[in-house]
């Protein structure tokens, strides 16, 4: 009796579509965090273009949140909401300012302004195998303008909350990207008409502790 040989190549991709099932029949609960879990993130955003009133500035900012994962009543297989808290983001201004004026420098903290009770957060999963998914951070914070030459930082909030996405491969994050679905405009808490300052972008590399 003659024993088949098949050519390595061949016998490679066997084995890959004998295995795909069974990757692709994984349980959701491999994929998506279990309930209940809190998770510490970091992050890091270099370069934040910040414009306050007729200043544009750039701001580097670190810090980060946690977010403790629930069931999404609305899609309970393939999503999951995260409850947000802790957010806190520090940075520092140039001296000098970036209207030309001579300023001294200054401190700028981002801080969540309420609790998340209603959970609007989501970590989505849009893909099976491999695992792919879409974090969504809805955010609501104060920024504090803290500067020598004033007599009072200048607190502001946000007028809309702000949306913070990014497209993961795993989750929680290791060092993946997130950007802002639109640019944010911070306004004075009793007035909300003025627009003060706007965060125009946030690209925040994003990781797990």
């Amino acid at each position: 009796m003659t024993r088949r040989r098949y050519p390595a190549a061949a016998l490679a991709a066997l084995l890959l579509v004998a295995a795909a099932p069974a990757a692709q029949g994984r349980p959701l609960d491999d994929v998506l965090p279990p309930i209940g879990q809190e998770i510490e993130l970091t992050g890091d955003a270099p370069d934040t273009p910040l414009q306050i009133r007729d200043s544009a500035e750039s701001v580097h900012f670190t810090g980060g949140l946690r977010v403790k994962v629930e069931a999404d009543p609305d899609d309970p297989l393939t999503s999951r909401r995260l409850q947000v808290s802790g957010m806190r983001f520090t940075g520092n201004l140039a001296d000098g300012g970036g209207d030309g004026r001579a300023r001294q420098g200054g401190t700028i903290t981002i801080e969540q302004n309420d609790v998340d009770v209603d959970a609007k957060s989501l970590l989505k999963l849009t893909q099976k195998f491999p695992p792919r998914y879409e974090q969504i951070m809805v955010l609501n914070f104060t920024m504090t303008i803290d500067q020598p030459d004033r007599a009072e930082p200048l607190v502001l909030t946000t007028k809309d909350p702000a949306k913070l996405i990014g497209q993961l491969t795993q989750f929680p994050p290791s060092g993946d990207i997130y950007q802002l679905q639109n640019p944010v405009d911070l306004v004075l808490p009793d007035n909300p008409d003025d627009t003060v300052a706007t965060l125009q972008q946030f690209p925040v590399k994003v990781g797990g502790l």
